[in-house]
């Protein structure tokens, strides 16, 4: 049962995801510069920072410090979003969804890309140790190489299993936010970055659902493209099951009040009738419902455990 078995209608939520992905032409230089960092990432990245440190300070923290690692992080990612275009300038020109980045266009060099790319890190790198300390500073830039050398070099193109560990990097945000904080990193920062490990799979795949033919235009292996529809969203059944067993098994492991118990039950079965439904109307228009839904999983799966926290711990 393909996913191009029908054709496809443009609805409301595939075109936002269209511009989510990058579509949108830049009109200055500057916002070429901007659009090189991916600002929709970096907002989805930040999302799971500021509760993780909540979570790690058992109350508000530092606001100081909170603004500095916010800052450190969106840099970083910046940097490495900026990188990743780079090295895909040859296939985002096949992609319509990415056709009008800034370095297909030619609005920015490849070269000053590069330069913009690292002078983005080095900063990042110098306000997470100074504002916060080493640690933080050395998981960030991990990050980076992570997704630069692993995902976006070597398993893009060559592997179906790309997102699966490339995605990792995208998870580390939770361990920078935990160790800003405690200088450390523990067994609750642990859980929370499988929890964004398994949920990135899922959540990328429903999107890579609609745009199936600019992979396979691009001769990108994401999953969607290289098996049957009805293997990919077994995978995903598989994947959205850990992640809602990662989510419950946090509770008990970093302490966990009712507010976040009922609020991560409540958005697992959500999730797992979402891929349910996908399973049963595998199209692209039911694809992006569970895309825009992932995203809502994760923002609210994060405001609960800190409102949770807040309750129960008061701000500090």
């Amino acid at each position: 049962m393909a996913v191009n078995a029908r054709p496809i209608v443009p609805s409301r939520i595939a075109r936002k995801a269209l511009s989510h992905g990058g579509s949108r032409r830049p009109r200055s230089v500057v916002g070429g510069f901007v659009a090189l960092t991916k600002p929709r990432i970096i907002e989805l990245l930040l999302v799971t920072t500021v509760p993780t440190m909540v979570l790690a300070q058992r109350g508000w923290p530092s606001t100081a410090l909170v603004v500095v690692t916010l800052l450190g992080g969106s840099l970083a990612a910046g940097g490495a979003n900026a990188l990743n275009m780079v090295i895909d300038r040859d296939i985002d020109k096949l992609m319509e969804r990415t056709k009008h980045r800034p370095l297909v266009t030619g609005l920015v060099s490849p070269r000053q890309a590069i330069v913009f790319a690292w002078t983005l890190e080095v900063v990042a790198f110098a306000v997470l140790w100074a504002g916060a300390n080493l640690l933080s500073a050395v998981l960030t830039f991990s990050a980076t190489l992570f997704y630069v050398v692993v995902y976006s070099l070597w398993l893009k193109r060559t592997s179906r299993q790309n997102i699966v560990i490339g995605g990792a990097a995208g998870a580390v945000p939770v361990l920078v936010g935990w160790s800003a904080v405690t200088n450390s990193v523990s067994w609750s920062a642990v859980v929370l970055f499988v929890l964004i490990f398994f949920w990135t799979p899922p959540h990328f795949w429903a999107l890579a659902i609609r745009h199936a033919d600019d992979y396979r235009a691009a001769n990108v292996p994401m999953l969607p493209t290289v098996v049957p529809m009805e293997r990919t969203v077994r995978s995903m059944y598989v994947y959205t099951v850990t992640l809602v067993t990662s989510s419950l098994i946090l509770a008990p492991v970093a302490d966990l009040g009712p507010i976040y118990w009922v609020t991560t039950a409540v958005l697992g079965v959500g999730f797992l009738v979402g891929v349910d439904v996908l399973r049963r109307r595998p199209t692209p228009a039911t694809s992006m419902r569970l895309f825009s839904y992932s995203i809502s999983y994760i923002t609210l799966l994060f405001a609960a455990l800190t409102l949770d926290v807040l309750v129960r711990h008061g701000v500090s």
